[in-house]
């Protein structure tokens, strides 16, 4: 399994989340083709990583679900 390094990565969260909110879900674009997904709670824990071709998939099924 390839390791890709987290280190250096940019997380943001949804806007909103709002300040006030820290149980919240993080996203990274490690790569050009690679989002990293992670608990805001436990930032040095697991991190799930996608295709972004697999994450906008699922974006936009949270979106039409009405979620």
């Amino acid at each position: 399994m390839t390791q890709i390094d987290l280190s250096h990565a940019d997380w943001f969260k949804s806007s909103q989340s709002g300040d006030a909110n820290t149980a919240c879900v993080e996203i990274a674009t490690v790569l050009p083709h690679i989002v990293a997904v992670r608990d805001s709670t436990n930032p040095t824990g697991p991190t799930l990583l996608f295709s972004s071709a697999t994450w906008k998939t699922f974006i936009d099924r949270l979106k039409s679900s009405g979620q």
